[in-house]
């Protein structure tokens, strides 16, 4: 067993299992994908740290803690369809790759999106595509979405993208308000999105999700 997947069964074990990420097909799915793969060369040595990675600027890899339990609150099925909104080089569309039926990854950064296209390919992630555009409007055009996974801190989950979720369908990311983190879990049901809390959370922002300020006078 090479170093790296002595490092992702570690990954798993100390760090995913323990915050109750526990279905046998994300852990599945997770140890299929070799994180390493998804960062500059210079950080695989700590792929598998439970700490946000920076792989562009304004742009991170989110700590396996926090992913696998958004992912898994989801619940993927396998024959959904996944929209994943700034997966940078591709990482979170992998491991979603596995569990669902397909996956449409938006990334606005064509660095990234190049990066990723290639990485996925590399990994047989043949049910899953990039699709290069702004982050915040989804890609509507290849919806509605069974569920959708946002890779970073938002304000609000944008309307834009709730628009775009299947009746019955989720959307999971972390919504950031007065500097404090919270995972949030949306489901549309009988036309109507409803939310409800999942864990606190704490991870960098995603670009593009900023509300307007307001002005006081």
């Amino acid at each position: 067993m090479s170093d790296f997947a002595v490092a992702r069964d570690l990954m798993i074990e100390g760090q995913v299992k323990p915050n109750r990420a526990t279905d046998p097909r994300l852990l599945a799915a997770l140890r299929a994908i070799p994180r390493e793969a998804f960062v500059p060369a210079s950080l695989k040595a700590v792929a598998y740290v439970d700490e946000d990675i920076k792989i562009a600027p304004g742009r991170h890899l989110m700590e396996p803690r926090v992913l696998s339990r958004l992912i898994q609150a989801l619940e993927v099925g396998a024959d959904d369809l996944t929209l994943d909104i700034g997966g940078g080089s591709g990482y979170s569309a992998a491991v979603l790759s596995k569990l669902a039926g397909a996956v449409v990854a938006v990334e606005e950064d064509a660095g990234l999106a190049a990066q990723a296209e290639q990485l996925l390919a590399g990994q047989g992630c043949d049910n899953a595509v990039v699709v290069c555009g702004p982050l915040a409007q989804g890609c509507p055009s290849q919806g509605p979405y069974d569920a959708i996974f946002i890779n970073g801190a938002v304000e609000e989950a944008p309307e834009a993208l709730l628009q775009q979720l299947k009746e019955g369908g989720r959307l999971a990311a972390v919504v950031m308000a007065n500097g404090v983190g919270k995972a949030m879990l949306y489901l549309k049901s009988h036309g109507v999105v409803g939310r409800r809390e999942l864990f606190d959370a704490s991870v960098p922002p995603l670009p593009g999700f900023a509300l307007p300020k307001k002005f006081v006078f």
